[in-house]
């Protein structure tokens, strides 16, 4: 049965270059998770609040269990290029908000 997982990843100081380079693909990678038998819900970067630019990736990801959520996020370009400091995933219980649950 699948479940959801929240994905909080942080970029490493000074990795706006890096990320601008990759950003391409790595927004390819997630359009095409299906390949990798996870599917991206919602997705987005995380910005500071001081100057609102890119620090970080929040993404929510279906699966049936972390381990397939744990190889996508390897296998995506950012982690690739180095951008990501630190990644946490957790499994999350989508109820706000939610159109299957229509809460």
């Amino acid at each position: 049965m699948a479940r959801y997982f929240a994905v909080f990843a942080t970029d490493r100081p000074d990795m706006r270059e890096a990320r601008e380079r990759v950003r391409a693909q790595h927004r390819s990678h997630l359009r095409t998770a299906a390949r990798h038998g996870v599917f991206v819900r919602l997705g987005g970067a995380t910005l500071a609040p001081q100057d609102d630019l890119f620090n970080g990736t929040l993404l929510v990801i279906e699966a049936e269990g972390i381990d397939e959520v744990m190889a996508f996020v390897s296998d995506d370009p950012y982690m690739q290029a180095g951008v990501f400091e630190r990644v946490e995933v957790r499994p999350w219980d989508w109820s706000v908000g939610n159109p299957e649950r229509r809460v």
